[in-house]
């Protein structure tokens, strides 16, 4: 079993919602991506996004766009990244690490050869947010045959019929975007959520994780009801930015994963 399906039908048992945290590698700086991942799991994160960063996130709100430049100025590539989920391994064997970010770097390296390389670094999923489950002919079969989830997006404006198509090509779990427009908006409309998620349930079992626009603890908490689980990315790679002492900066980090755990779990 792989560690996602481990940890999604562990939190079944215990009738908990998953908490899914996102940061982007090489941000502020490449040495506090791999204790960032480790403070992030201790505090209570059962599933950790690790961003790859890249010139051009056209999903992504300023946060996660300034976040992308800093890691690119730092010089972060798609192996690096890689280096960095294999470091962590050394420390956290448990805990799934999904890639996120855009087709190109995977493409710069070759599918095969980064399927090959991401399942010897230790990572359990990838999602490219400007992949459409028709262009994924090869990726697809390629991580599948090492294990490793494809995860695809479903919008708000996602028709019931493209849902079913979507669905049917993936695995790991339905990343729900609750809001049209880019991560970290403000607009969260949690009964609009309700609807999508049940609409999404009807055409598969994998579990359904709500993000963009969750930001605290009592979004969270109100998404969650509706959903299997939520991801948090823009609250914190504020707060990473916002620290330039890494101890201030790690404690920080997991305060606000603290915070977001004990509203799930309440």
């Amino acid at each position: 079993m792989s560690r996602l399906a481990a940890c999604f039908e562990a939190l079944s048992r215990q009738n908990r919602k998953a908490l899914t945290t996102f940061i982007t590698a090489g941000d502020p700086t490449v040495a506090a991506t791999v204790p960032a991942l480790l403070a992030l799991a201790e505090a209570g994160a059962d599933v950790i996004e690790l961003g790859i960063p890249f010139s051009d996130p056209e999903a992504e709100g300023p946060a996660i766009q300034a976040s992308s430049e800093r890691g690119l100025a730092n010089g972060t590539t798609l192996a690096m990244c890689l280096d960095m989920v294999r470091e962590f391994r050394e420390r956290d064997g448990t805990t799934p690490v999904v890639l996120m970010g855009y087709l190109n770097s995977v493409l710069a390296m070759g599918e095969e050869t980064f399927a090959e390389a991401a399942r010897a670094a230790g990572v359990d999923g990838l999602i490219m947010v400007n992949l459409p489950p028709e262009e994924a002919g090869v990726l697809r079969p390629a991580l599948a045959e090492r294990g490793i989830d494809l995860i695809f997006l479903v919008a708000p404006t996602t028709t019931t019929e493209r849902i079913g198509r979507i669905v049917s090509q993936a695995s790991g779990f339905i990343y729900y975007v609750s809001l049209k427009g880019i991560t970290g908006a403000d607009h969260l409309d949690v009964s609009g959520v309700a609807t999508r998620v049940k609409e999404i349930r009807a055409a598969t079992t994998l579990p359904v994780q709500v993000g963009f626009g969750i930001k605290d603890g009592g979004t969270a908490r109100a998404v969650s009801e509706h959903a299997d689980g939520v991801v948090v990315g823009s609250a914190l790679v504020n707060t990473m930015a916002e620290h330039t002492d890494p101890d201030a900066r790690l404690a920080a980090l997991r305060a606000r994963v603290t915070e977001l755990r004990q509203a799930l779990d309440a």
